[in-house]
């Protein structure tokens, strides 16, 4: 007997089909401020499906995420960018085509965490977590001591992602009567990288080692044994995670043209986090949702701070959009934990009526 909560397939093929066409269609009609809080979003979606297999699928706890988004950005940056001065500090760079740089970028993530992997694959827990969050401050140290490669604390300028004689640069290029400036080219370019990295990810959890994850997840020694290689799983899990947070983090270089340090450090982590939480642990589509309500939420606080109540402009004193966006984060986790445990992709009108049923 069929599920009558459960959509039906067309209907869900119909709004796949619906929801793609309008992502395409979304850079003829935004304007720049919109396009870059959905490049933030799409970005983040990508780093959290990473998070999500580690810590949703498998369970392992992973506090260091955004050390490996700095792998990627940093990365780039040196593969791709030319060695000369700037801002009075020489840098080194390898001049290497861009788009290849991206794909190093993605490989030295995974190759620094399959440094960590042997690590990972023998804890587990708030005992991993605690080993992760160091990589956050041996990152810290390197990216603001390591001047010639990193540019200090001032960071150092983005090489512009050039593919097949095109540049994602603030060139106008007229489509259709619509001037494309580098917002409006790279919004492509991560609508692409999130749909290929959503379909390995969904491809992955749906299929053998997906139910190998979950078992070691739900019990590892069950897992083992039935033959699960519970160590090897977790490692490798692991690079796979690191290489989503460097894709993600070669994508927020392009987005914000320069990277610095501070942006890569405990806040972040514990942002991703709260993405695949509030979103919902161990599906592609939890963390996609969960990191456009993180990633979203800021910008909008920020864009709209003057009609908000009790919210500030930066810098003009009281709560600012970043500390509200925060209390809301932590207002969500709770609410997600109290009241919806699979996240916010769980919520539909079934489970709202079962809940006010259980209320009265």
């Amino acid at each position: 007997m069929s599920d009558p909560t459960r959509t039906p397939r067309h209907l869900r093929a119909y709004a796949w089909l619906a929801g793609s066409l309008l992502l395409l269609a979304l850079p003829f009609y935004l304007d720049r401020f919109w396009l870059q809080a959905g490049l933030f979003a799409m970005a983040a979606a990508i780093g959290a499906i990473g998070l999500n297999l580690l810590t949703g699928a498998t369970g392992q706890l992973s506090m260091g995420h955004s050390f490996f988004l700095a792998v990627g950005a940093y990365g780039y940056c040196v593969l791709a960018g030319e060695s000369g001065e700037e801002n009075g500090r020489h840098l080194t760079g390898l001049g290497l085509p861009t788009w290849l740089a991206a794909v190093l970028a993605v490989l030295l993530a995974g190759a620094a965490g399959g440094l960590f992997s042997p690590i990972a694959g023998r804890l587990r827990g708030a005992y991993l977590g605690i080993a992760t969050l160091a990589l956050i401050f041996i990152g810290q140290h390197v990216l603001f001591n390591a001047g010639d490669l990193t540019g200090g604390f001032n960071g150092r300028d983005v090489p512009v992602l050039s593919l097949f004689g095109f540049d994602f640069d603030d060139t106008e290029t007229v489509i259709a009567a619509v001037p494309f400036g580098s917002s409006e080219k790279l919004w492509y370019v991560g609508l692409s990288a999130l749909l290929v990295g959503g379909l390995f990810a969904r491809g992955v959890l749906r299929g053998r080692p997906g139910r190998a994850m979950n078992a070691i997840r739900d019990h590892r020694i069950a897992a083992g044994v039935m033959g699960v290689p519970v160590a090897r799983y977790r490692a490798a899990v692991f690079v796979l995670s690191s290489m989503y947070a460097g894709l993600a983090g070669v994508l927020i270089a392009l987005i914000f043209q320069r990277t610095v340090p501070d942006y890569f450090g405990m806040i972040l982590a514990l942002e991703y986090l709260a993405m695949i939480v509030i979103g919902g642990l161990g599906t592609v589509a939890g963390a996609v949702v969960g990191a456009a309500f993180v990633a979203l939420l800021p910008q909008l606080l920020t864009h709209y701070s003057d009609s908000l109540p009790l919210v500030a402009d930066p810098g003009a004193g009281g709560v600012t959009p970043g500390e509200a966006s925060r209390y809301l984060y932590g207002a969500a986790i709770v609410a997600v934990v109290l009241f919806l445990p699979g996240g916010l992709t769980r919520l539909s009108v079934p489970t709202v009526r079962r809940f006010s049923r259980e209320k009265s």
